[in-house]
C-alpha cells in the first residue's frame, strides 16, 4: 500500500506539468485576449484607449511575448513564490479572488455532500432488501426523476414557486442586509436560512444517482453464495447485510470522493448563476469568457491538482474498504 501511494504521488507531478501546459495553451487558443476586447469595447463606447496605455497594459501582463513565455512566467511564479498573477478585468491579484469565496463554495458543497449521503445510503439499502415493494417503486420513480431533471431547471422552477406562492426571493446566499455586512452570528444564522435551497438542488440528482447504484450493487452482493452461506447459518439478516454486502456496495460512495475537492472550486457554475450564488462557479466562468488567463489557468491549474489528490485519497479509500482491490495493487 505505502509503495502504491509513493508512486501515484511521484506520478502526480508530470501529470500536473502536462496539464497546466495545456490549460496554459487552451486558454489562448480563441483569437485575441482579454486586452484586445477591452479596447474594442472602448472603441465602441467612443473612449478610444490611449496608445501609451495600451503599451503598458501589454507590457504589464507581458501580452507582447511569446506564448512560452508567458507560460514560464506563470507557472514559475506560482511554484517559487506562490503568486498566481493578477486578474486582468478585476485587477486584484488572483489568489485573493479565489480564496473569498472559496469558503461559501466549500459550505455549499460539504452539506450537498452530507445531503446525498444521508438520503442516498438508507434509501439504497431499503430499495435493496425490499425489492419490488411498493416503496421500491416508489424510490425507483423518484430516482430517474431526479436524473432526468437538470439542476438548472430545478433551481429555475424552486424559484419561481417560492416566487408566485410565497412571495420569496430565493436566490443569493444571504438576505439583503447580511450581503455586506461583515461575519456574525446573525449572518451565520442567515446563511444557514438560506443554503438549503442550493444544497437540495445539488444534491438530487446526485442522490437519485448514488440510490440507483447502491441498490443494483447490493442486489448483486446479496444473491452471491457468501450470504446464502451466512443466512443459512442464522445470522440476523441486518447484521449479514451491513457487515459484508453493503460494505463492498458502497464502493461507489468512495469512489466519488475525488469528484468532491475540485467541487470545492469550480461548484456548479450553471446552478450558481440561476441562483446567484457568490462562490468560485460563476467567476470560474467569467473569467473563461472573457480570456483573463491568469484567473482562468490559476482555477483550472487548482481544479487538476485537486482532482489527482482526491482520486488518490478514493483509491486509497477503497483499497482500505475492499480487500479484494487491495490484493491488485
Amino acid at each position: 500500500m505505502a509503495e502504491y501511494i509513493i508512486r501515484r504521488i511521484f506520478w502526480m507531478f508530470p501529470t500536473l506539468i502536462v496539464i497546466s501546459v495545456l490549460v496554459f495553451v487552451l486558454i489562448q487558443l480563441p483569437p485575441g485576449d482579454f486586452l484586445t476586447s477591452r479596447i474594442v469595447a472602448m472603441e465602441l463606447e467612443g473612449n478610444p484607449p490611449d496608445p501609451a496605455w495600451i503599451e503598458a497594459m501589454t507590457e504589464r501582463y507581458g501580452l507582447n511575448q511569446p506564448i512560452y513565455t508567458q507560460y514560464y512566467k506563470w507557472i514559475s511564479n506560482i511554484v517559487l513564490e506562490g503568486d498566481f498573477g493578477r486578474s486582468f478585468e478585476y485587477e486584484r491579484p488572483v489568489s485573493e479572488l479565489i480564496w473569498e469565496r472559496l469558503a461559501l463554495t466549500a459550505a455549499i458543497s460539504v452539506f450537498t455532500i452530507l445531503f446525498t449521503w444521508a438520503v442516498a445510503i438508507p434509501i439504497g439499502i431499503y430499495s435493496a432488501t425490499h425489492q419490488y415493494s411498493l416503496f421500491d417503486y416508489l424510490f425507483t420513480f423518484i430516482g430517474f426523476m431526479g436524473r432526468a431533471i437538470p439542476d438548472f431547471l430545478l433551481a429555475i422552477v424552486l424559484m419561481w414557486l417560492g416566487y408566485t406562492w410565497f412571495g420569496l426571493d430565493m436566490g443569493g446566499l444571504f438576505s439583503r442586509e447580511f450581503r455586506d455586512a461583515p461575519w456574525s452570528w446573525e449572518r451565520f444564522v442567515n446563511l444557514m436560512q438560506h443554503i438549503w435551497l442550493p444544497v437540495l438542488i445539488l444534491g438530487t440528482s446526485a442522490t437519485a444517482g448514488l440510490i440507483r447504484t447502491l441498490r443494483a450493487n447490493l442486489l448483486d452482493e446479496l444473491r452471491k453464495p457468501y450470504v446464502i452461506t451466512a443466512r443459512s447459518k442464522g445470522l440476523s439478516e441486518w447484521h449479514l447485510v451491513l457487515k459484508y454486502p453493503v460494505r463492498i456496495a458502497l464502493n461507489p460512495f468512495f469512489s466519488t470522493i475525488g469528484d468532491i475537492l475540485p467541487a470545492l472550486i469550480s461548484g456548479s457554475a450553471i446552478v450558481s448563476v440561476v441562483l446567484s450564488l457568490p462562490t468560485t462557479g460563476p467567476l470560474l466562468l467569467r473569467a473563461l469568457l472573457n480570456q483573463d488567463m491568469y484567473l482562468a489557468g490559476s482555477f483550472l491549474l487548482l481544479l487538476t491538482i485537486l482532482t489527482l489528490i482526491g482520486t488518490l485519497l478514493s483509491d486509497v479509500l477503497l483499497a482500505m474498504m475492499d480487500p479484494r482491490i487491495r490484493q491488485t495493487m
